[in-house]
């Protein structure tokens, strides 16, 4: 990989971007972002031109602050600096987009954004650092946002932190749903599976969602769930697929990025069901039932509206969901009948008109 370079001062920009992801705590003070989609993509976000118009633009200006060496998956979704350039597009909201270098400390870098007043800085990750509360509060009068995190992942919230927390057990619920109603279907007892990467409330939240619509659909089943404690090692949720398919599970879902690819590799292999996570999954194979989405781009169109109309909401957590159409299903395979779709698509209506309660977990890691 490439080293991203500052945006401040720089005559281009490149970074690493992440769509279909969530920051993970590391050791100490470092984090990484955790992709669940499948594959990485560097990304060449500004050149020269683009920096210098969006650094002269008239306000309102919002700057996106990204980590030094994520990634993207390369297919079935839409790039995350594409979704915040769609969010400028529809709102006329300029922006920047900048990560800091190798070289430099996140909180020194937030802190030279924020003596420069724009009126709202978007973070990916960098709370884990355990200066970016002291930085955050040091500066009081510029709006920061958490992107995919509750503000309650600080110890002590400044109140000029709003968190974006996307209720992704809503749509996992369907999912679960539809894995449930299948298996009822199959001779012998009724079981599913899911690997997830590391017990995080971004994890636990599709774990939770995804049980809780298999049981609605069919009581009594088994739902087995492993983490794998990584991203990346594919034959770790290999083993922990395989293991399951061999306690009868006909479905499993992956809820752990590059290491997930092997838990619907062992479900190709097994003749089951695989569930795909956070962007459309399905050109793995035929045995894609579907995917629980999550877009990033709805979180950045919510914000810069709140830009837009000069009220940055502060001191508390937006949580977006299906009604927001920030979580949903991918495509269902066409092996699945008819009924069985049209079904599900009820049961959406339902959640989003508030008639069904998908139980969630809550946005702070209590562990």
């Amino acid at each position: 990989m490439m080293p991203a370079h500052s945006a401040l001062g720089a005559d281009r920009v490149v970074h690493f971007a992440c769509a279909g992801c969530y920051v993970a705590p590391m050791r100490g003070s470092r984090f990484r972002i955790a992709c669940l989609g499948a594959g990485f993509v560097a990304v060449a976000a500004l050149t020269a031109g683009a920096a210098t118009a969006n650094e002269t633009a008239a306000t309102p200006r919002v700057v996106f602050v990204l980590q030094r060496g994520g990634g993207c998956p390369a297919r079935g979704t839409l790039e995350l600096c594409e979704g915040i350039r769609e969010a400028m597009r529809l709102t006329g909201v300029t922006g920047r987009i900048v990560a800091p270098t190798f070289r430099e400390s996140n909180a020194e870098f937030l802190g030279l954004l924020a003596r420069q007043r724009p009126e709202l800085v978007v973070t990916f990750g960098q709370y884990f650092e355990r200066a970016f509360s002291r930085v955050v509060a040091h500066h009081p009068a510029v709006p920061f946002a958490l992107m995919d995190a509750s503000r309650t992942v600080l110890k002590r919230p400044p109140r000029n932190v709003q968190g974006i927390v996307f209720r992704t057990s809503e749509a996992a619920y369907l999912a679960g749903w539809l894995a449930g109603k299948l298996e009822r279907r199959r001779p012998g007892g009724d079981v599913v599976g899911v690997v997830g990467g590391m017990k995080v409330p971004p994890v636990r939240d599709f774990v939770v969602g995804f049980a809780a619509g298999a049981r609605r659909a069919a009581p009594g089943i088994e739902v087995l769930v492993d983490y794998s404690d990584d991203f990346l090692d594919r034959s770790k949720c290999s083993a922990l697929a395989r293991r399951q398919i061999a306690r009868g599970a006909g479905t499993v879902f992956n809820v752990a990025g590059e290491c997930g690819l092997g838990t619907l590799a062992a479900a190709a292999s097994a003749g089951i069901w695989g569930v795909g996570v956070d962007s459309d999954q399905s050109f793995l194979g035929p045995h894609i039932l579907t995917s629980v989405l999550k877009r990033f781009d709805a979180g950045f169109l919510e914000l810069l509206r709140q830009v837009k109309a000069g009220r940055v909401v502060t001191g508390r957590d937006t949580i977006l969901g299906m009604r927001d159409g920030a979580v949903g299903l991918a495509e269902i395979s066409k092996k699945v009948p008819r009924s069985l779709v049209q079904q599900v698509d009820e049961l959406r209506r339902k959640i989003v008109a508030g008639i069904v309660v998908v139980p969630s977990v809550p946005a702070r890691n209590t562990g």
